[in-house]
């Protein structure tokens, strides 16, 4: 073995030896394998990476070092380098000099001896352990941060919801309850797109997209922007082209951008204000113009969240955002700038469902530790007629829903002691199909709900929810 190792180090070729010479002083690990996976070249930091001398892997095969479990993870990725394929990917790595750490590789196919076959590859691989433990991190804060968040705006909401349902109030009260009302909307929204910009930033936000038409989109954007642009007795003005546009986008997410930069145009104008949104298709893309006159454009000025969330969606669908003074000079024009879809049909149109009706009175078990979101909660659904229980902790739910057997159990995740999902697990397996369980939760992720399903939710619900969304809900509840 000592004799091939030698060999295979004095006869590389001058080439192979100038590259040896910058894979040596660079900061990550760098191997050369010929086609059986035998080590022709490895440099320092990955002969530290393998707590081996140099010279002591020329000659070895990856799965001596690597091992035979994660050689048959890594062997798709090997077949696909010796096709001739570029290879990136990142994996958590088992080695005895780096310990267990997420590193990201890069495979190249070399064909230096064989005329044009691929004859091996070269790997560089980077410790990227530091940054993934620092995404993770920042993914837990932000969690933690929306959990907390979401938590005092679920009693706020249910009071306000109390409110309005007390009939006619004084004008002083009832304009009090509109301004809360918003105010949570915007809080809650807020909350949303912090973790969508995180998201964004991760590539792991997902778009649904299809072939829209504008004037879809739009119809949707004015639909959610409306309030506020009335509230403030602005003039709202809509002109689009003449022909059908379509553009390939997520429509919800569409409508989320145009509604976003129709809110700021209104709430950054004095009341009575006026906002103009033309489209017009230009060089296989159409542009949307949304101009106010409002207090002008600042050069430099940070974009706010809701600004920087819609720069992020537009980019996921290849298109921009531009904030400018408009040609009047006054005010502010925002021009967004979005791909023609290719020619094809639409999607069929769905049926709008129609509305909801009241559910009839269900015994409903409410559980959560704070005390305000539970009360409140068992409140308005009283108000709507239903027979409701409350529990504050986990224990405390197991047992009142052994007595009360309720139809419906709304329960909170985050309970100490027992958990939302241990409470779930025990009321499933006393009452089976017979419950109905609902996760109302500050716990918004993917992992969290797929977390739920897993331990028996049939619906996951983000604090706070709107009670006559959770009432329609109920009424679906009744119908299976």
């Amino acid at each position: 073995m000592a004799t091939m190792r030698d060999a295979a180090m004095e006869n590389q070729p001058a080439g192979e030896q100038e590259l040896r010479v910058v894979t040596d002083t660079m900061p990550v690990a760098a191997v050369r394998c010929d086609r059986e996976g035998r080590f022709l070249w490895v440099n320092p930091v990955y002969a530290k990476w393998a707590a081996r001398p140099v010279r002591d892997l020329i000659g070895r095969r990856v799965i001596d070092i690597a091992g035979s479990r994660a050689m048959r993870e890594i062997q798709p990725f090997i077949d696909r380098v010796l096709a001739g394929e570029q290879v990136n990917y990142e994996r958590i790595v088992e080695l005895p000099g780096l310990g267990r750490r997420w590193v990201k590789w890069a495979y190249t196919p070399t064909q230096e001896h064989t005329g044009g076959q691929v004859d091996g590859w070269v790997a560089t691989g980077m410790d990227i352990h530091a940054a993934k433990e620092a995404d993770r991190r920042k993914d837990e804060f932000l969690a933690t941060l929306a959990h907390e968040l979401r938590g005092p705006l679920a009693p706020i909401r249910n009071a306000v919801a109390i409110l309005g349902r007390k009939g006619p109030q004084d004008p002083e009260v009832a304009w009090s309850q509109g301004v809360i009302e918003r105010q949570i909307e915007q809080l809650s929204r807020l909350i949303d797109d912090l973790l969508d910009i995180e998201r964004i930033s991760r590539g792991k936000f997902l778009l649904r997209r299809e072939r829209v038409p504008l004037e879809a989109a739009i119809d949707m954007a004015l639909e959610a922007a409306r309030p506020v642009v009335n509230a403030a007795g602005h003039h709202l003005s809509v002109l689009l082209p003449s022909e059908r546009v379509v553009v390939d986008a997520d429509p919800a997410r569409l409508a989320q951008i145009f509604s976003t930069l129709l809110k700021n145009a209104a709430r950054h104008m004095q009341a009575r204000g006026s906002i103009n949104l033309t489209a017009s298709v230009e060089s296989g893309a159409v542009l949307i113009h949304i101009e106010d006159t409002g207090a002008g454009f600042t050069p430099g000025a940070e974009p706010g969240v809701g600004l920087t969330l819609v720069r992020g969606i537009l980019a996921l669908h290849q298109g921009s955002l531009e904030i400018r003074a408009p040609d009047s000079g006054t005010g502010t024009e925002a021009l967004v700038r979005l791909p023609l879809a290719a020619p094809g049909p639409l999607p069929e149109r769905k049926v709008a469902r129609p509305e909801a009706v009241p559910a009839p009175p269900l015994r409903i078990l409410v559980a959560d530790d704070n005390r305000d979101a539970a009360d409140s909660l068992q409140r308005v659904l009283a108000l709507y007629g239903h027979e409701v229980r409350v529990a504050y902790d986990g224990a405390s739910a197991v047992n009142v829903g052994s007595e009360f057997r309720p139809r419906v159990a709304i329960l909170d995740i985050g309970m100490p002691g027992t958990n939302g999902y241990d409470v779930a697990r025990a009321l499933r397996t006393r009452q089976g199909e017979g419950v109905t369980l609902v996760a109302l939760t500050g716990w918004g992720q993917e992992a969290d709900r797929r977390r739920s399903a897993e331990a028996g939710f049939d619906h996951h619900l983000i604090k706070p929810v709107d009670p006559q969304t959770l009432n329609a809900l109920l009424a679906d509840v009744v119908k299976k």
